[in-house]
């Protein structure tokens, strides 16, 4: 399978229209002027495909049981990674504000499970599947997304794999130059201007 280089997977992602400047309301809360929108990537499956199985393919060798996801944002690549590694896949809901299976999805003791996310900024979604995998009292192998935007700076506790590593800045909201110009928030995944 081929291997790309940092450049070449934001080529994809300006391809798909998924590297996107403005300002963004990010999930964790934070604002930034860049954001990867890994679902104009998911429109384009032969793209998504070829990115996911290069990142599975550096996995190969942890031996995956399941692959697990938070949703909604890695549910698909969850998917293609599971299906590359030849693991079950799984995703987590947040229910009451705390990630949990639901589905009749299971996650059992003997499982080394892999936490795939699509985009890592702060690794808040992803932690909280770690924490789930464990409270499961599975192992968990490893994480991975396809952007980590961290630049390599968030620690799982676990091996940590990317596609795309790069530092993009965000900002606290009080603390946001891109407010303090007066441009509209916009909350990625929608159109609409953010609350």
């Amino acid at each position: 399978m081929k291997e790309f280089t940092n450049e070449e997977v934001l080529q994809v992602f300006r391809d798909c229209g998924g590297l996107l400047e403005g300002h963004f309301l990010l999930t964790s809360g934070r604002h930034s002027d860049k954001y990867m929108q890994c679902a104009k990537l998911f429109i384009r499956p032969k793209k998504a495909e070829a990115l996911c199985a290069a990142l599975a393919d550096k996995l190969k060798d942890m031996k995956i049981d399941v692959v697990a996801s938070p949703a909604i944002g890695g549910i698909i690549m969850g998917y293609v990674m599971a299906k590359r590694l030849n693991a079950k896949n799984v995703f987590a809901e947040r229910e009451n504000g705390k990630m949990v299976l639901r589905r009749g999805f299971e996650i059992l003791p003997k499982d080394r499970v892999l936490v795939v996310e699509d985009v890592v900024t702060t690794g808040g979604s992803a932690m909280e599947v770690v924490e789930l995998v464990k409270e499961c009292g599975a192992k968990v192998a490893g994480v991975a997304s396809v952007v980590d935007r961290s630049n390599g700076k968030v620690d799982f506790g676990v091996p940590y794999r990317a596609l795309l590593s790069m530092e993009v800045v965000s900002y606290e909201a009080a603390e946001c130059p891109i407010c303090k110009k007066g441009i509209p928030l916009v909350k990625p995944g929608s159109r609409n201007i953010a609350k």
